[in-house]
């Protein structure tokens, strides 16, 4: 009997207990999430603004228009909000009390790529996602033909510059032309040319040491390119519009005209193999100024063979 009684009252607390625990979820369902009890944290490390709590809490109205716990499925509600580009990450969750907590994580742009014509951010993921009609990030801006595999590398050097103060004095945007990576510099017109996006450190320090060794004393539009993307080797190109580096590009114009080769010219008259042969062998050196006609050799008294008449082209033999 004793134990009949024990399984009466277990079964009986049982159904007390559901009893209590069903009319305590319908009153929790039929609680209303109000605007106080919604709470929305952006735990970005650097602030940025695409989206607002505003843009969230219109979200989650879109998402539970009658405003009941009951009615808001949190599991669509979280990936709707992780939709959104500019989104990384969100977690959403309700407490016993009704409140209805968002953390929402938005991508921080580390670089801003103008390609084909067309703008979008990239993260340190090495994520695309659109440019804001509301809001702008200050950014390094980078053009050119980048591919996606490159997008990390990049946002590493990117991110580099930021952290130093020489680089991020001196370099203010990249570009990418015809496969090399350029860095866009502050001062003067010139870029620095690091090829690709391999020992950037080392490229970057060597640069630094021409600046501080060379570049210092000189006008920064003197120059056109400073390249660091062959090892141990800084390679400059003049500004040809600087007017001090005329008197440079002029003797490099004529010591590259000296240097050039003249063509002969052709003539009909080609001399016979016989007279090649018996006048190379009196060419000296004196023998080669212009207008000088060697004498043919006197032969015994025979029949005399009809000699060809020299060309004239053969005073103006140039050995080289």
């Amino acid at each position: 009997m004793k134990n009949k009684y024990r399984i009466l009252k277990i079964a009986v607390t049982v159904i007390l207990l559901g009893f209590l625990l069903s009319f305590s979820l319908k009153k929790f369902s039929g609680q209303k999430i109000t605007d106080n009890k919604i709470s929305v944290k952006m735990s970005e490390k650097t602030p940025v603004y695409f989206i607002d709590e505003k843009d969230i809490r219109e979200i989650v109205k879109k998402e539970n228009p009658s405003g009941k716990v009951g009615d808001l499925n949190i599991p669509a509600l979280e990936k709707k909000i992780n939709a959104l580009p500019a989104v990384d990450s969100a977690n959403v969750y309700l407490n016993l009390n009704g409140k209805l907590n968002l953390d929402i994580k938005q991508r921080v742009p580390v670089f801003r790529l103008n390609k084909n014509g067309r703008d979008f951010y990239v993260d340190e993921k090495g994520v695309e996602f659109p440019i804001s009609k509301t809001y702008s990030h200050p950014c390094m801006l980078v053009t050119g033909d980048v591919q996606k595999d490159e997008y990390k590398k990049l946002a590493e050097l990117v991110e580099k510059i930021d952290k130093d103060d020489f680089s991020k004095k001196y370099f203010i945007g990249i570009s990418k032309d015809n496969g090399d990576y350029n860095l866009l510099t502050s001062e003067g017109n010139y870029k620095v040319e690091i090829g690709d996006l391999d020992n950037i450190e080392f490229k970057v320090k060597g640069f630094r040491t021409f600046v501080e060794k060379y570049l210092v004393y000189q006008d920064p539009e003197k120059y056109n390119m400073v390249s660091v993307k062959y090892q141990n080797q800084i390679v400059t190109t003049l500004n040809p519009y600087f007017k001090e580096n005329d008197s440079i590009l002029n003797v490099r114009n004529k010591e590259l005209a000296k240097a050039s080769i003249v063509p002969v010219k052709k003539t009909d008259d080609k001399p016979k193999p016989a007279e090649i042969k018996k006048t190379t062998k009196k060419l000296t050196s004196s023998s080669l100024k212009p207008k000088t006609v060697t004498k043919p050799k006197e032969t015994k008294k025979t029949e005399k063979k009809p000699t060809a008449a020299k060309p004239k082209t053969k005073a103006k033999v140039k050995i080289e």
